[in-house]
């Protein structure tokens, strides 16, 4: 088997394994006060520091959450619901039309439920916001903007997007800046607090790490009104008992995956190159989405005119190659990927792409058979349509 999905989930490190099978048997609530309390905390607090020195960040700022998607909702409801409490005419929420579903769907609640104000952010053909644009949207009523959301790196076509220079529009109205960086931990420079963002959300098993940990790490002076209710953990801004374990095996991926980042995307690079080239030759009218030059070393992200991209997965899935459409599924009928209908691609195409997503354990073998299979797969989904369009 080939596994080709790594930006959906990828393995978790031995390394993880062993830190995390050390505490699992371990007595303690880090919020207690004995011995035993007290040694749980202590796993628990080196683990924040480990996290807060791989990303630019002070452990103070690092809140440890269950992973990408609860760390979205924190930074966007809790921000917008701080600002606004401030300034009730703070109703505008502004997030990149290519989000992941875990930051635009917040931000649609709060419009449904809150009387916010949903607003997307256009993007370029690359996928790409611009400060031009960003700026745009704020100065036409700046006062009304409670919060701003724009993705570090994106997880289907792998657009990078200008952080630093987004952030920098968004201080200079005062408007709180998240992004969500589960993409770009470990394979981007990512420096909290050289990037000039108010809060900047990672997860553990994008990385190597287990699933149901992450963090959002939330600049000081900022207090996002929490969506948990309880025991005040985390700054008051996420309650509940800090599973020890997990922050401890969080800690070790990133810390892994931060040291090793240049090496690691310079390996997912080589790959990437090879297998697009590989298949431009097996399928030459085979279109590679996004941004060719600032993006994601490990996300080749195609669309092959004439097939539909779920007819292709599951080609390929027979054939022991394991691959993403990139696209959401609702009851069973297949959607084209939001992200590529922002970038101007059209329905029928970008209802035919695959997004083939490498990591640290991918190899060449992995490419070489994935172009093996390419082409002949191809071939059956076009046949395939073709029979059933007439």
């Amino acid at each position: 088997m080939v596994y080709l999905d790594h930006a959906a989930t990828t393995e978790v490190r031995p390394e993880v394994i062993a830190e995390m099978a050390a505490q699992l048997g371990a007595l303690g609530n880090p919020s207690s006060l004995h011995g035993h309390g007290r040694a749980a905390r202590r796993t628990v607090e080196e683990a924040r520091e480990s996290i807060a020195a791989a990303v630019g960040a002070t452990p103070h700022e690092v809140v440890f959450t269950a992973g990408g998607t609860e760390s979205n909702n924190i930074a966007i409801k809790g921000l917008y619901w701080a600002r606004n409490a401030e300034a009730p005419a703070r109703t505008r929420i502004l997030v990149s039309a290519v989000e992941h579903h875990a930051a635009l769907d917040p931000a649609r609640w709060m419009a449904d439920h809150q009387g916010a104000v949903y607003e997307e952010l256009p993007v370029d053909a690359v996928g790409r916001v611009t400060p031009r644009v960003l700026r745009d949207a704020i100065e036409r009523d700046p006062d009304s903007v409670a919060v701003v959301s724009v993705m570090w790196a994106n997880n289907e076509i792998g657009t990078l997007q200008p952080v630093r220079e987004l952030a920098a529009v968004a201080a200079e109205f005062g408007v709180p800046f998240h992004t969500d960086a589960v993409q770009a931990v470990g394979v981007q420079d990512v420096d909290f607090a050289d990037s000039g963002v108010s809060a900047l959300t990672l997860s553990g098993h994008k990385l190597g790490g287990p699933v149901g940990a992450g963090a959002l790490v939330v600049a000081r002076g900022l207090a996002p009104v929490p969506v948990l209710h309880g025991g005040g953990q985390e700054r008051d801004i996420r309650s509940g008992t800090l599973p020890t374990p997990l922050t401890r095996g969080l800690a070790t991926a990133v810390g892994l995956a931060v040291a090793e980042r240049e090496e690691h995307a310079e390996h997912l690079a080589s790959l990437r190159d090879e297998l697009e080239a590989g298949v431009r030759e097996a399928v030459p009218d085979v279109v590679v989405n996004g941004d060719p030059d600032r993006r994601l070393p490990g996300i080749a992200h195609l669309s092959f005119p004439g097939c539909e991209g779920d007819a292709l997965l599951m080609l390929l899935d027979a054939r022991g190659v394991s691959c993403s459409t990139g696209s959401a599924c609702s009851a069973g009928v297949a959607q084209p990927s939001h992200v590529l209908l922002a970038t101007g691609v059209d329905t029928e195409v970008a209802l035919s792409s695959l997004r083939l997503s490498l990591g640290r354990t991918s190899t060449m073998g992995d490419v070489k058979r994935l172009v093996a299979e390419i082409g002949p797969a191809v071939e059956r989904a076009r046949a395939a349509r073709a029979k059933r369009r007439r």
